[in-house]
């Protein structure tokens, strides 16, 4: 009986590159997912910000301006600091749910808005809302 040789196996001198495009694709997803995890900081640009409107319009509200130049306003007129707080207190002495609200010049530093915040906090103000240009809406 002859015995019939099988022909050798043919090496193969290409690269199977399949697991190499797998490992790839998975490591692309994986950083699309990760990548916006790893923001170190956030850009927004103040003082604008989808914000619903004040409930109940139809109290009235005190607003307190600040201007780029740190300069106070009381609903539109002028006023220095310390007017501000006594003008501040006899209004809630009057009226001690009045809302009051903060407008800040986009170029104020925010230092002056928060002194203009710890006024009105001794003037009694229970809180502080800070307004904003709207968009989105």
């Amino acid at each position: 009986m002859k015995h019939h040789r099988r022909p050798r196996a043919r090496l193969m001198s290409q690269i199977n590159v399949v697991p190499y495009i797998d490992v790839m694709l998975v490591l692309l997803v994986i950083f699309m997912i990760t990548a916006p995890v790893l923001k170190r900081g956030v850009k927004v640009k103040l003082p604008q910000a989808a914000a619903r409107a004040i409930p109940n319009p139809h109290r009235a509200v005190l607003i307190v301006t600040v201007d780029a130049a740190g300069r106070y306003f009381l609903d539109g007129h002028p006023v220095t600091p310390k007017a501000l707080e006594q003008r501040t207190r006899r209004l809630l002495r009057l009226r001690p749910h009045t809302p009051i609200l903060i407008r800040g010049d986009r170029a104020v530093p925010y230092e002056d808005v928060v002194a203009a915040m710890v006024l009105l906090q001794r003037a009694g103000a229970p809180s502080v809302g800070l307004m904003t240009k709207t968009y989105g809406h």
